[in-house]
């Protein structure tokens, strides 16, 4: 779990940077992809190697959260080419910890 944390750390401070003046709302549609990332198949799904990132981020429009902004777009997109959607989870964790110290 430490691994996870150590991960998912930089990436929810990133987001946390990039949304800061919206957080309140990014953190709705991050948890809603968290949710998503969670998910057994998905995880398999993704790390298929015969899946390209595009199939992956297509499953994950059709169940996932709809009208993301172009800022959750970018932040799923990087985490999916990275190999880091299964660590979606603990990013949303973190991010919910930064917007608690912030307020």
């Amino acid at each position: 779990m430490a691994e996870l944390a150590t991960i998912a750390r930089p990436y929810a401070d990133a987001l946390f940077q990039v949304v800061k003046a919206q957080a309140a709302l990014a953190v709705e549609w991050l948890d809603a992809l968290a949710v998503v990332a969670a998910d057994p198949g998905l995880q398999q799904f993704a790390r298929d190697p015969k899946v390209s990132h595009r199939q992956t981020l297509e499953l994950i429009a059709q169940v996932g959260p709809k009208n993301l902004p172009p800022a959750a777009q970018n932040f799923l997109q990087m985490l999916v080419e990275n190999g880091r959607l299964g660590v979606l989870p603990e990013i949303a964790q973190h991010f919910h910890a930064l917007l608690d110290a912030q307020s």
